[in-house]
Order: structure tokens, then sequence, then C-alpha cells
């Protein structure tokens, strides 16, 4: 008897075969369609700047603002400190050298002052008896010394007298040795009062040549002492306008305190700031321009500050010939720096493209118009308008040069 035999419920071995073929189709359309999204990005043309690349001559330049400043400023500083009796002349009022512009008083200055008066007038005593003092130890001196030698005469002529007499044997012995004793003891006296009265004189010169140096330099330190008060008038150091003034009466002002500055207005600079970028390329007597109301002004760059600050160095650039006739300190300008020279190359209008791709590739517009694809491009040097396009690109062709922020990782992109 036949027994028929029931096919078996479940999977078999060919099942995972069909699965593992239809699993991989799924992965590979899925694939597809999730690496196309995003590949590809949509959004409409107006929405973005679109510009074309030219051939030209590429300025090598950049474009800077600039603040007109005095050509010099020279600041004050309390020479002296004192408190503030009287302010003479206000903030922005011109000046010339040597006008008070504060007065000041100084209480500790004044007594030191008095001091030295009578430090002045003591030494001067003490010279004046000093001198005394020597003058008549001098008349002494030379009264001894006369003495001295009119007592040696006698008694030289006496012994020789006496000589001749013991020759002749008229007189003793004893007499005549008297005589020689006598003679011989008078010229060691007058040999001694010589000498001190040389001594003396030696003396009186060096001591009374230091008191008078000791005097001289009282005097000297008196007169500065003088002069310090004279400082007390704090005066303009040079002709030009007072910028600022940093004092009010009765204000205390400390020695060396800086209160205030006079601008040289004589001619004027210009202060700007540039971007550490350039740090290399700037360099002193650069030229530059300046555009006023359809006039070109030419200017060259006189000093380069070593310092970078938040990214940022400073320079200051002078007027070569003529300068605007309103101009006034504070204005702003833009100037154009010139880096080098001039020369042909492919141009590609500036754009904020290159904050996210920093110059390394750009979407460029196909000849339909509809598409922008990735393309690598290297870029040289920059102006504020344009840069110089060293590979990549040809003259002619399209360009997306707006923010790529919203772009993502798109490889294209589709205009409509």
């Amino acid at each position: 008897m036949d027994i028929k035999i029931e096919k078996k419920k479940g999977l078999r071995p060919k099942h995972y075969g069909y699965i593992a073929i239809g699993t991989l189709l799924l992965f590979v359309s899925w694939k597809m369609v999730f690496s196309s999204s995003i590949a590809t990005f949509r959004t409409e043309r107006e929405k973005l700047s679109i510009r074309e690349v030219t051939f030209g001559k590429f300025d090598d330049y950049i474009t800077i603002n600039g603040t007109v400043a005095p050509i010099s400023t020279i600041y004050m500083d309390a020479y002296e400190g004192g408190r503030v009796t009287e302010k003479h002349i206000e903030e922005g009022a011109m000046v010339k050298k040597g006008d008070i512009i504060l007065t000041l008083e100084n209480r500790a200055l004044y007594e030191q002052i008095l001091a030295s008066e009578n430090n002045l007038a003591l030494k001067q005593n003490d010279l004046r008896s000093t001198r005394l003092t020597f003058d008549s130890r001098q008349i002494a001196g030379k009264k001894d010394l006369v003495n001295s030698e009119y007592e040696l005469q006698r008694l030289k002529r006496n012994y020789e007298q006496n000589q001749a007499l013991f020759k002749d044997e008229l007189i003793s012995r004893e007499e005549y040795l008297t005589s020689k004793e006598n003679y011989e003891l008078s010229q060691k006296q007058y040999d001694i009062i010589k000498l001190q009265t040389e001594q003396d004189n030696t003396l009186r010169n060096t001591s009374l040549s230091d008191l008078d140096n000791d005097l001289s330099r009282m005097k000297k330190t008196l007169s500065m002492v003088y002069e310090r008060i004279d400082h007390l008038n704090v005066r303009a150091p040079a002709d030009g306008q007072l910028g600022f003034l940093d004092a009010e009466i009765g204000q205390n002002i400390g020695q060396g305190q800086r209160i205030g500055q006079v601008n040289v207005l004589t001619d004027y600079k210009i202060e700007a700031t540039i971007d550490e970028h350039y740090i290399d390329k700037i360099k002193r007597n650069l030229t530059a321009i300046l555009d006023r109301n359809g006039t070109a002004y030419q200017l060259r760059l006189r000093k380069v500050y070593p310092e970078v600050r938040n990214g940022k160095f400073k320079v200051d650039l002078v007027f070569v010939d003529q300068k605007p006739k309103t101009i006034r300190s504070g204005q702003s300008y833009n100037i154009r720096l010139q880096l080098g020279a001039s020369n042909d190359a492919l141009l590609l209008p500036k754009g904020s493209f290159f904050q996210n791709t920093g110059g390394q590739w750009i979407f460029v517009v196909d000849t339909s118009g509809e598409v922008a694809n990735k393309r690598a491009i290297r870029i040289g040097k920059q102006n504020s308008r344009y840069y110089e396009l060293l590979e990549g690109l040809e003259a002619g062709e399209k360009v997306i040069i707006s923010n790529y922020s919203n772009f993502g990782e798109a490889e294209k992109i589709i205009l409509h």
C-alpha cells in the first residue's frame, strides 16, 4: 500500500541562498540611494553667488583701514610730584613750546630748598672761618720765619768773627765753640720753621681748594633744587595741540606720572592694522594709495611694529607729497597697500567659499548651468577683489563663490 509523504514545513537550504541574495540586493539598493542623497545637494540658483573666471592683470595689493593721527605725539610726565593749584590750558587748545599748562605745589620740596640754603650758609661760614684761621697761621709763620732768619744771620756773623779771632788766639776756645753751637742751632731752627711754613701753605691751599669745591658743589645742588621748583610748572614740550590732560585742581600728581600729551600737527600719519597672514610681505617703504573725492594720494609705509596682538599687527604710513586739505585726526580711510608688481593671471573673484574650503576646492557650474561639481584648485596671491588662480580652472568657467556651509559633504550641487 502506497504511503503519501508529506512535504516538510520550514526553511530549506536553498531558501537561505535566496534570502542572502535578496538581502544583498536590498543593501546595494539602499547604499546607492543613501550615497546619492549624501553626494548631491539641491538648491535654488538665485540663492547662490556665481561668478566667471577671467584672465587679466592681477594687482598684488591689500585694502586696509587706517586712522589719521598726528605725525608724532609727545607725552608729558611730571618731573616733580605735587598738588595741582592752577590749570592754565584746557584739552584741545593749541600750545607753544614752553607754555605753562599746570602749576603744582610741593611743600616737601620747599622745605628741602630751605635746608639746602641753610647748609650752604653754614658751609660758607665754615669756609670763612677756616680761611681766617689759615691766614692768621700764615702771618704768624712768616713772622717766625723772618725772626728766625734774622737770628740766623746774627749768629752766623758772630760765629765767623769768633772763628777769625780764635785762629789769631784772641779769644778762648770755649767762646768760639759757644758761638759755633749757637749758629748751628739757629740754622736748624730756621730750617724747621721754614719747613713748617711751607707745609702750612700747602695745607692751606689744599684745604681751601677742597672747601671751595664743596661750596661749589653745594651751590650747584642748590641750583638743581631751584630747577626742581621750576619743574612744578608743567610746560608744553613742543608746538602743537594739547591732546589730553589728566589733571584737575586739587589732584595730587606723583613724580613721573603721565598727565597729558601734545600732538604735533606739522604733519599727519595714518595708523593701520593688518592681518598677521601678510606679516612676511609687509616691509618698510612699500607704497600705498588713498582715494579721496576722486583724487589719489600716495603714501609710504614708514614703520612696521613687530608685536602681533589678536592676530593683527600695526603699521604707520605717511604722505609722500600732497595730503587731503580737510584731513583731521581721527578720520578713517580705506587704503590700497601695494605688496608687489602686477602680473597677468587667471582671476577668481573673492567670496565666502574660501572660509569653508581654504581655497583647496570649489564647485564649478557645467555648461548646462544646472549642475555644479566639486573640483580641486590651487590659489596663489590675493587682493581685495580677486584670488590669483594657479591651476584647476580655465577662463570662462563659472563657479559658486558664496558660502558652502549648507552643502555638507555634497560632491554635486543641483541648481533649479
